[in-house]
Parts: structure tokens; C-alpha cells; sequence
């Protein structure tokens, strides 16, 4: 028996290397089925989505689905590189908006799924910008969040859920005077104080959309004589909230965190909790049983003013550059058939975003329900701005004792220097201000 150099061994292992390599370039599995790459970026739900992707690779002989967690960084770096993966499913962000606005995205207008989406989800995901004549992004998950209070201490003081600015006052008053915290507060974490104290403030109090709109037509010209800016529309949305957070919170509020938050509202230290749903799980570790619901925050006596704020939790798309669209538009109709698309929005205590889609039937976020089905929602301004304005620090900053009028006159000369930098829209891409 003849024994291979060493040197030979090496070349072997590179030309089965270099096969490996060209089999996955044209996309065939070891069964010579078309292989397509889903990235999936919402750990917490890996689990229930690599059962989809398994029970789609059993359905058919056509298409294999390999599903890759790796994160949003490993993804950014493949569209450098020019290897992105065949089909996405993703937080909804600007960080990921930049393919959209790039026209990277491939148009999904004529697939069953984006038929079936709401309306009027369009506009707020519009907002990040767009591909002028394509539908770039279809939403799979919203994310509703509000204000969590414990029901039990609002029946025993004979508590209503408040639905003016006034009725919060005296509803956070009397429960005061009853020895009871009504708002617990994690200001440690800014984006705790981003998310909800800043998110919920502003939310209930101006239309976000109308103002972002005509902040982006501002562009440069943002300032005290612009005919919208931060100092200007939301100094009495923060002036409300710092109302609510320095007289009607826990004293160690600057102290306590995300998860000091969650045990001490499980431990009813607390009758209100500016969070989103994303808690509940973790308030359960510690009161199982506790019983909790959910209404958006009142921030003037107007009831029809009341909205609830959310995300596009998860969105899919298709990037230009994958080599096998197709397969991925079928795989993309699949995710979107109503037995799977709806449970997994009921795994995640989400929204499903099709027209006549079941509300969730979990007592906890029922309160919100009523809010999404009308379209009275919001996008958390806090998202809406890009990272090189830190909104959480501001955000904490200013329930930490900063001056508002200094914290707001800062947000809008950021902005008009990012406004100044930007690259203006070209005949292929088109922002969401236009």
C-alpha cells in the first residue's frame, strides 16, 4: 500500500475544500436540492423558528432552508462582501433600513404575503426610508408596549384604568397617599427610560409620524425658528414626564436597573411599570401567578389621544444579490401562511400584522388590543433618529436632573448637522421625507 506525501495530502484536502466550496456557491444540498441561507436575528424565538425552517424542509424536495443566528454584525459584513443571505427575517431598524434605502432589498409588491399586510403599517416602515417603486421589507412581528400595571393593587384601592392626563395625577396621587409607589423606575438603564418614560411621553402626546415627516423637510434649517423641533414640540411632553418620574417613582430610581425593576415588580412594590412585554416573562420567574395588564399612558385629557407604541419587531427580506430569489420568495410565502405567522406572534406575545388576523388572547396585553386594531399606534421616537444621537443618554439625562432645554436644543442641533451630512436622495433611492 502506497503512503501519500504529506504535500499530496494537503492538495487533496484544498481540492475537496474547493468542491465544498463550489457546491455552495451554486447552492445544492448533499440531496441536490437548492440550498438558500435565513438569517434570523431574534434569539429569545430561535428555537420556534428552526422548527419552522425544519418542518418546511420536510414539506418539499425543492429547496433546503439552512438558518443562521449569527447576529446583525455577521449580516452587515456579508452584504460588504457581497455574499448576503437569500432571505432575512430581522429587527426593523435603521441599522438594518440601510440595505432598504441602498435599494439592496429586492421587491416583494407581488407576493401573496405583502397582500395580506396592513396598510397602515406601510407608513411606519416608511419612515426609516425607502427604495422608490418597491416594496423592500414586508413586517412579520410588531411589538406592542405600554404602560404594565398590577391589577390586584388596582382593585384593591378601586382603581380605573386612567384615560386622561388628569386622571393619572389623581390615580398616581391617591395611590401615593395609600403608602403604594405608582411608577416603579430603572433609570440605571437608559433605554429603559428611552424605550418608556421617553418613547410613552412623547407617543401620547403629539403624532410621531406627522412630526418626523416634517422634521426631515426641515433638514438643516432644525431650530427655534423651524416650524417643528425637538425644543419646541416636545418640551411639554418632557416637562410631563419628568413630573411623573421625580415625584411618583421609588427613591432609588437612579440606582436601579432592568432587572432590580422586574423582581420588585413582581414583588408588587409597585402599581405601574413603563415596559414592554418582553418583561412579563421575567416578572413570571419571580410571581408566576401574579396578574397583570396593560394601557397606554395618558399624557393629555384627550382619550382620543391615547396610542400604544411599536416596533417592527421582525421583517422580511430578500437581498438583490441572492442567487436564489425564488426559492427564497417561496420559503418567504411559507413563513407568512396564518398557522405560522400567527404562532409565532403568539409565541412572542406579538402582533400579527395581516389584515384579519386574530387579536392575541393573552390577558396581559389585552388592553392593547383595542389600540392596534384602530391603527392608534406609534413608532418610539427614541428608534426614529439615527444611533449618532444618543437618545437613551438624553433621555436619561434629563431623569437624572439635566435641563431639558438644553438636553432638547442639543437634540436638534444633532440633528441638523446629521441632516447636513447626509447624501440627498438619488433618482434610485427615495427617503421617507419625501
Amino acid at each position: 500500500m502506497s503512503v501519500k506525501s504529506p504535500r499530496a495530502v494537503r492538495a487533496a484536502a484544498s481540492a475537496a475544500a474547493l468542491a465544498l466550496l463550489g457546491s455552495a456557491l451554486v447552492g445544492c444540498s448533499s440531496d441536490g436540492r437548492e440550498t438558500i441561507r435565513f438569517t434570523f436575528s431574534k434569539r429569545e424565538a430561535i428555537e420556534f423558528m428552526t422548527k419552522v425552517v425544519a418542518d418546511y424542509n420536510d414539506s418539499q424536495d425543492d429547496v433546503r432552508v439552512e438558518i443562521d443566528t449569527s447576529g446583525v454584525d455577521v449580516v452587515s459584513a456579508s452584504f460588504v462582501r457581497g455574499n448576503p443571505p437569500d432571505i432575512m427575517l430581522a429587527n426593523y431598524n435603521y441599522e438594518v433600513a440601510r440595505f432598504v434605502q441602498r435599494c439592496a432589498l429586492s421587491d416583494l409588491g407581488g407576493t401573496d404575503a405583502a397582500k395580506n399586510v396592513r396598510d397602515d403599517l406601510q407608513p411606519l416602515m416608511a419612515q426609516y426610508g425607502s427604495c422608490e417603486g418597491r416594496t423592500s421589507a414586508l413586517p412579520y412581528s410588531v411589538m406592542a408596549a405600554s404602560v404594565i400595571y398590577n391589577k390586584q393593587i388596582f382593585e384593591e384601592q378601586g382603581l380605573e384604568v386612567p384615560r386622561t392626563w388628569d386622571e393619572l395625577l389623581q390615580l398616581a396621587d391617591q395611590l401615593t397617599e395609600a403608602g403604594i409607589t405608582p411608577f416603579y423606575g430603572t433609570f440605571k438603564d437608559d433605554w429603559t427610560v428611552g424605550q418608556g418614560w421617553y418613547d410613552y411621553s412623547v407617543g401620547g402626546s403629539l403624532d410621531v409620524l406627522d412630526f418626523f415627516d416634517a422634521l426631515a423637510k426641515e433638514g438643516t434649517e432644525v431650530g427655534p425658528d423651524s416650524e417643528v423641533s425637538f425644543q419646541k414640540d416636545f418640551a411639554e411632553p418632557m416637562d410631563r414626564m419628568l413630573t411623573l418620574a421625580t415625584e411618583y417613582t421609588n427613591d432609588d430610581a437612579p440606582s436601579r436597573g432592568y432587572g432590580d425593576g422586574n423582581l420588585a415588580f413582581s414583588r408588587g412594590e409597585a402599581a405601574m411599570y413603563l415596559q414592554g412585554p418582553w418583561a412579563f416573562s421575567e416578572i413570571a420567574k419571580t410571581a408566576p401567578d401574579l396578574e397583570l395588564g396593560t394601557f397606554p399612558l395618558p399624557m393629555t385629557d384627550d382619550p382620543d389621544d391615547l396610542a400604544v407604541r411599536v416596533n417592527m419587531d421582525l421583517a422580511a427580506m430578500i437581498p438583490e444579490e441572492s442567487r436564489h430569489k425564488e426559492a427564497a420568495r417561496d420559503f418567504l410565502e411559507y413563513l407568512y401562511l396564518p398557522e405560522h405567522i400567527e404562532a409565532y406572534n403568539a409565541s412572542q406575545l406579538g402582533f400579527t400584522p395581516l389584515e384579519g388576523a386574530p387579536a392575541p388572547d393573552d390577558p396581559r396585553i389585552e388592553g392593547m388590543i383595542e389600540y392596534y386594531d384602530d391603527g392608534r399606534i406609534y413608532q418610539g421616537p427614541s428608534v426614529l433618529v439615527p444611533k449618532t444621537i444618543p437618545v437613551f443618554n438624553y433621555a436619561q439625562a434629563m431623569v437624572l436632573g439635566a435641563d431639558p432645554a438644553d438636553i432638547l436644543r442639543t437634540m436638534d442641533a444633532d440633528w441638523a448637522r446629521i441632516a447636513f451630512r447626509a447624501p440627498a436622495p438619488t433618482s434610485q433611492t427615495k427617503e421617507s421625507a419625501e
